[in-house]
């Protein structure tokens, strides 16, 4: 049982801070443009370059 008033703290922040990690994620806007990736993927713009 003494085991448990380690990991219950440990895994509370943990997933604090993966929670932290999320909104930060968030608010630096990492998902406002989900299509563009997909279609920069398709584009043949570097084949032109060479």
């Amino acid at each position: 049982m003494s085991v448990l008033i380690y990991l219950l703290p440990l895994a509370l922040g943990l997933g604090l801070t993966a929670l932290g990690a999320f909104m930060w994620t968030l608010r630096s806007g990492q998902y406002d443009d989900l299509e563009g990736a997909a279609v920069r993927v398709l584009s043949d713009d570097d084949l032109k370059r060479r």
